[in-house]
């Protein structure tokens, strides 16, 4: 494949050099395109005027593609050869342009060539066919070598084997006509029964002529070898093209013309000028890298060619200019006609081809230093006595350590974090100790000793390295981890004890994280009442998941008396009791958490939050808005209340009977009071016992949460009077019969208040 690469652009094609192909034949070609560059980039693909015009397009062949900065694309053209190409080599160009992105770096053109091969004839050949032969024969292993100024003079015989007077033209359509001459018969009769003309070769029937062909390359010819095609065409016969091959060597030429000519050969103070003029006199690209080196013993000066890199064709000349510096300031003489300094030119050639023997050299004449620069160089020695005693002074007199920077590692912290300082320190030959001192509300001071042998954070490689006289410590860990604001001064002390230096940072300050805390109106009951045993269900969100350590639900009387807590370890994680009802994202969100509603009344429910922070805070515990919930108590009836068996409100028993009474209260028996009212007595809401009949019986049931009426019923006994002592005669009323009265209670709403621990 075809791979050609810029700076931006990488083009793979394939195939990579020649399309092979007859007349009428379709062919393809592929084009990978990889943007190399670092933006993307809008490609246009497209070939050149002569393609189009070879292959007869009404449309020209061109694609546009946006391709993304490393990424790689694949383009296949295709296209059909027209029924009419002759035989033969056509070059072309294909190019990849980015003029919108890469202006620079594009067009890239790419050379390539279409070969047209010989259509296949389906005319049948006779024996009175014309034939021609070529003299001397070549083939790919013995091709005909070409000399330069010497023409290769070729012989083509041509047979004439039917009974028509025929006229034969001879081409060579794959070279360019500069590239050969062909000379037909001009003068009489060569031969028995031959014509001569200018375009072409008469021959006679049954006879036999000569062509001359003679191949003279230019002389930019490439080396190489070369397999034209030559034609023979028939007047009597245009359906019928004769073909054959001839192969030509052109031997490699590396002739390399070099000239060195002067422009500026003396100089003071700017830089010497040259022109190297380079020829190609012979026939193969050459690829050169230029340099030049110093004739003498020490190297003096310093090359640049412009430019240092060419590729020169066959023919082509090239004018490169040489700039030639000195380097070593101080060699410059100081009397005398100068300096001469020789260098030698040298020349690299990448493919290794042969360079002349011999090749240029040069002269530079560095002309002494004009009268001024002695003062210069009075002042020079003045300055070097004056940086002697100054020098000695220094000695006497030590440059004191100073703390060129003291800066804590960042302006703020996190609780859990250790604030660090970063300090450099120069001239630490005269240090002796440096104190670090910390104030937060009370001050704290560390000294460390410098020149003492022992262990201490100075001497701790990880922490502070001595270079070049100075000391640079970052990342100092620091006794600073409670939260709160924080100012370091760092005092250097010299070799005699003294202070010479000292520098303070800014405050620094160490924050509390964010304590975990009930999200606004999002701690909640499903309902505001319930009934006693009912099942609260409680929600609520918690924002600063990652610091919470335990939850509490705190359940308090309306009077303010705790009923209970219920408390949930986080420090684990969610715990296993509320797996079920709890998830946890950017907060944790619990929802119907499950409570009992055990014992009636009003109730105030608070969830309560504690921090993990080890750190005393006054918001380490946050407690939510409170919620009210009423707990009411269950309503009870009395289902029975009978003298055996029988519930009528009145009934008749004779004097001193025993008879059975019988009761059954629906209702819990924790909930109520059962009394029976003609005795006083407590009994079970289920119960039985024998009397002797009395004028009224009655059954109260009360509410031991006086939250509900109590229910009262009664039974009248009629016992008749006895018969020996009758009762005087009088008119006896119509008595209405008593009846019982069942008292119903006031239910009250329907709404219960769980509790984590029970009420």
């Amino acid at each position: 494949m075809y791979n050609q690469s810029t700076n931006v652009l990488k083009t793979i094609i394939n195939p990579p050099d020649v399309l092979l192909g007859m007349p009428g034949d379709t062919l393809q070609l592929h084009v990978i395109i990889t943007n190399q560059g670092n933006r993307d980039a809008r490609i246009y693909v497209y070939f050149d005027e002569v393609f189009q015009n070879l292959i007869q397009s009404k449309n020209p062949l061109q694609e546009c593609l946006s391709l993304a900065s490393q990424k790689s694309y694949e383009v296949s053209f295709e296209f059909q050869i027209p029924t009419n190409t002759p035989p033969g080599t056509y070059d072309y160009r294909l190019i990849v342009d980015a003029p919108e992105d890469y202006p620079e770096e594009t067009p890239i053109s790419f050379p390539l060539q279409i070969q047209v091969l010989i259509k296949e004839q389906t005319v049948r050949r006779g024996i009175d066919d014309p034939t021609f032969t070529i003299k001397p024969a070549t083939n790919p292993n013995n091709p005909l070598i070409y000399k330069p100024s010497q023409p290769l003079v070729l012989t083509i015989t041509v047979n004439n084997r039917c009974q028509q007077v025929d006229r034969f033209r001879l081409t060579c359509p794959d070279l360019d006509e500069t590239w050969f001459t062909i000379r037909y018969p001009r003068t009489g009769y060569e031969a028995v029964g031959v014509l001569s003309a200018e375009n072409g070769l008469e021959l006679n029937d049954y006879s036999q002529g000569e062509i001359t062909l003679e191949f003279h390359p230019t002389a930019d010819a490439f080396a190489g070898t070369y397999p034209p095609t030559i034609q023979l065409f028939s007047q009597n016969r245009p359906d019928l093209i004769l073909l054959d091959l001839v192969y030509i060597k052109i031997h490699e030429v590396y002739n390399l013309d070099v000239e060195l000519n002067t422009i500026l050969g003396k100089v003071s103070r700017t830089t010497g000028k040259y022109e190297l003029k380079l020829a190609n006199r012979g026939n193969t690209e050459r690829e050169l890298l230029l340099g030049a080196k110093t004739q003498d013993e020490e190297e003096l000066c310093s090359y640049k060619f412009e430019p240092s890199k060419i590729k020169l064709l066959p023919t082509k000349s090239a004018n490169i200019n040489l700039e030639v510096s000195p380097i070593s300031w101080w060699r410059q003489p100081w009397l005398g006609s100068g300096l001469f300094i020789n260098f030698q030119i040298e020349i690299h050639d990448y493919k290794q081809l042969p360079l002349p023997d011999k090749l240029p050299q040069g002269i530079l004449i560095w002309k002494a230093r004009p009268w001024w620069q002695f003062l210069l160089l009075l002042l020079l020695i003045l300055g070097i006595l004056g940086g002697s005693a100054f020098i000695i002074w220094r000695l006497l007199n030590p440059e004191q350590p100073k703390i060129v920077d003291f800066k804590s590692t960042s302006s703020s912290y996190q609780e859990g974090n250790v604030i660090s300082l970063n300090w450099k320190i120069s001239n630490i030959n005269e240090l002796d100790k440096v104190k670090l001192i910390t104030e937060n509300g009370e001050t704290k001071e560390e000294s460390y000793n410098f020149k003492s042998k022992t262990s201490n954070k100075l001497n701790d490689e990880k922490t502070c390295q001595k270079q070049n006289d100075t000391l640079n410590c970052n990342n100092f860990i620091t006794d600073a981890k409670q939260p709160g604001k924080y100012t370091f001064r760092l005092e250097a002390y010299n070799t005699k004890g003294n202070k010479a230096d000292e520098k303070s940072t800014p405050p620094v300050e160490i924050k509390l994280l964010p304590v975990p805390e009930v999200i606004s109106d999002t701690f909640k009951a499903d309902k505001a009442q319930y009934q006693k045993g009912q099942q609260i269900n409680l929600s609520w969100q918690i924002s600063n998941l990652e610091q919470l350590a335990s939850l509490e639900i705190i359940n308090k009387q309306e009077n303010g008396t705790l009923v209970s807590i219920s408390k949930y370890d986080f420090s684990n994680g969610i715990p296993a009791q509320l797996q079920k009802q709890c998830s946890k994202s950017k907060n944790l969100t619990c929802q119907n958490v499950p409570i009992t509603a055990s014992a009636p009344g009003k109730y105030t429910l608070i969830l309560q939050t504690t921090s993990k922070s080890p750190f005393p805070n006054p918001n380490n515990t946050k407690s939510s808005n409170p919620i009210n919930i009423n707990v009411t108590s269950k309503p009870f009836d009395i289902e029975f209340f009978g003298i055996n068996d029988n519930e009528q409100s009145t009934q008749p028993f004779a004097e001193n009977a025993e008879v059975k009474l019988s009761w059954r209260v629906k209702a819990n028996p924790q909930d109520v009071t059962v009394t029976l009212s003609h005795s006083g007595k407590k009994v079970n809401i289920i119960g039985s016992e024998k009397i002797i009949v009395i004028p009224e019986v009655g059954i109260t049931v009360e509410d031991n949460y006086k939250q509900q009426q109590p229910i009262t019923r009664k039974i009248n006994i009629i016992i008749p009077k006895p018969k020996d002592t009758p009762p005087p005669v009088a008119p006896i009323p119509s008595v209405p019969q008593p009846q019982a009265t069942l008292v119903q209670p006031n239910n009250p709403p329907n709404n219960t208040t769980p509790s984590p621990g029970g009420f």
